[in-house]
C-alpha cells in the first residue's frame, strides 16, 4: 500500500492472530477468552495460508482501520531468476497512510478534486500536487517492494 508501517497491523487467520504482541492483547485474550496474538516475525503467509481457498483478514492502522481480505486462489511455480514479492496488477492508488481510513479518503479525494473546496489547498499541500486517487502503476508498486526482494530472495525464504 505504500504506508509507512509505524501503525499496529494483525493478521486473523482462522482463530489465530499474528502481529506485534502487547501486554493489553494478552489481557484482553485472557479475559475474552480467546487465542493470545502472536509474533508475525519471520511467519511466511505461505505456511498459514497453506491451502487453496484459505483466507484471512490484514488489519492496518486501528485508528483507521483498513481491512483486506486476503485468499489463497492458487499456488504458482516459482519462477527462476524472478525476483519475489512481485506485482502483476491493480487498480486505483492507494490511500495517503492516516488519512482517516474509508471515510476520511473520500474526504480527501472530494477536496483535491475541486479547486472550490474549502479544504483543497491543505489537502493538495498534504499529499502532493501529483498525487492522482485514479492512477496505479505496477512498475511503482514493485519498485517499493524492492527492499523485500534482496531477503525474500533468499535461501532461508527459497
Amino acid at each position: 500500500m505504500g504506508w509507512d508501517g509505524d501503525h499496529a497491523h494483525e493478521f486473523v487467520i482462522g482463530q489465530q492472530r499474528f502481529g506485534t504482541p502487547t501486554p493489553t492483547d494478552q489481557s484482553l485474550s485472557q479475559l475474552r477468552g480467546t487465542v493470545a496474538k502472536v509474533s508475525d516475525k519471520g511467519v511466511r503467509l505461505s505456511s498459514v495460508l497453506r491451502f487453496v481457498g484459505s483466507k484471512a483478514v490484514y488489519t492496518y492502522d486501528f485508528g483507521d482501520n483498513w481491512e483486506h481480505a486476503i485468499r489463497f486462489e492458487k499456488a504458482l511455480p516459482r519462477e527462476p531468476r524472478k525476483l519475489y514479492p512481485v506485482c502483476t496488477g491493480g487498480e486505483l492508488h492507494a490511500p495517503p497512510d492516516a488519512c482517516g481510513g474509508i471515510p476520511g479518503y473520500y474526504n480527501l479525494v472530494d477536496a483535491i478534486r475541486d479547486p472550490k473546496h474549502e479544504r483543497h489547498e491543505e489537502m493538495l499541500d498534504w499529499v502532493g500536487e501529483e498525487f492522482d486517487p485514479d492512477a496505479f502503476s505496477v512498475d511503482e508498486v514493485n519498485a517499493r517492494l524492492g527492499y523485500l526482494q534482496g531477503r525474500w530472495n533468499s535461501p532461508q525464504w527459497a
